[in-house]
């Protein structure tokens, strides 16, 4: 397949490109396109075989349930059988933005949009070539992250254009997305509501909003065998680098002292490896390691959100330099760190060693 590839510029170009890339959306194909979390690959969510091109895209298992999109809040209704107190609450509160809700899905969204589920998934996405496609293609589209099924999610529209070119009909190259993780995702079938991803919400975000809410307890679990997905990520391994990757926990100075010594032990046996760290501990491993050891650090400790940012974009760096052994470090799981750990941990297989 010949891709499209399509970069942004001033607003009577993004406007020609937005057109044609809604007269694909509306003819059935595949569109990616910027979010502020991450890229997105975008079908017709309507559209039963529009959505069955996306699973075949990415090489994502079909009971892994897609999101769909909406550019406003009057596009939800048709989606859904109801509308939960919670939910208007919530959407009052954090749409657009990066959160999504599920509901019962309406008869008009196809199985294979929604995995195979009664529920379907929903965003408001806080950005304007995302809802410019939304309003001019129609329809709500349905839009996973723009990766292959398993890789680190896109924050670039060089990674979309590094897993997706020749795969999919169009690419919306938009440079570097604002936040880098997805959304946190809200289950508002349920009461009270429960969060079964975080993201840039945070649990204290949505406890100013609602009072009683949930939190899925395999959000920071290994998936148990047969655990059918109610939600995005929520079995399969995610963002994971080609690499061996395994997290270190407990004091900062003891975790550096045991990557240093693993790190150096595949590097002499001619491993390419590397470290993931923060600005914060880098002096910890200064002069410290085999010369050949790559260490990449992720920003600043106090920083979460810069953090988020950087946290695929330096996975993906790793597989392009053809890392074969990744050692790093956990984080506070406070409010965005959460959502950082959360990821993290599904990368890394739930490979957590305590020092």
């Amino acid at each position: 397949m010949n891709t499209v590839i399509e970069k942004t510029g001033s607003g009577t170009k993004n406007r020609e490109i937005i057109c044609r890339a809604g007269k694909v959306i509306r003819s059935g194909g595949l569109v990616a396109f910027p979010t502020e979390t991450v890229y997105g690959l975008g079908a017709n969510a309507l559209d039963r075989e529009a959505s069955e091109k996306i699973y075949r895209a990415k090489g994502r298992p079909s009971d892994n349930p897609l999101i769909v999109h909406i550019a406003d809040k009057s596009m939800l209704a048709p989606l859904v059988k109801e509308i939960p107190e919670a939910a208007e609450k919530l959407m009052e509160a954090f749409w657009p933005g990066p959160m999504t809700l599920i509901f019962q899905k309406s008869e008009i969204v196809p199985h294979s949009t929604t995995g195979g589920l009664d529920t379907v998934a929903v965003r408001f996405p806080n950005h304007k070539i995302a809802c410019d496609l939304i309003q001019e293609s129609g329809v709500g589209i349905a839009a996973p992250s723009a990766n292959l099924s398993g890789k680190p999610s896109p924050t670039e529209g060089q990674h979309v254009i590094d897993d997706m070119d020749g795969r999919i009909d169009m690419i919306i190259d938009d440079g570097k997305v604002g936040m880098g993780l997805e959304s946190t995702i809200i289950d508002v079938t349920v009461a009270p509501p429960m969060i079964l991803r975080p993201g840039f919400i945070t649990y204290e975000m949505i406890k100013e909003v609602i009072n009683d809410i949930q939190v899925d307890k395999a959000i920071f679990m290994k998936p148990e065998a047969g655990l059918k997905p109610k939600a995005p990520g929520m079995k399969y391994r995610h963002y994971a680098p080609a690499a061996d990757y395994k997290i270190y926990r407990g004091d900062a100075e003891e975790v550096a002292k045991t990557i240093i010594l693993l790190a150096n032990e595949k590097a002499d046996e001619g491993k390419k490896t590397g470290i993931i760290t923060v600005n914060q501990h880098l002096n910890l491993y200064e002069g410290k390691l085999n010369r050949d050891i790559i260490v990449i650090s992720l920003g600043d400790l106090y920083k979460p959100e810069k953090i988020a940012g950087q946290l695929f974009k330096v996975l993906r760096d790793f597989d392009k330099l053809g890392t074969e052994y990744i050692f790093g470090e956990t984080f506070s799981e406070e409010h965005v760190g959460w959502a950082i750990m959360n990821r993290l941990m599904k990368a890394a297989g739930y490979n957590i060693v305590d020092v």
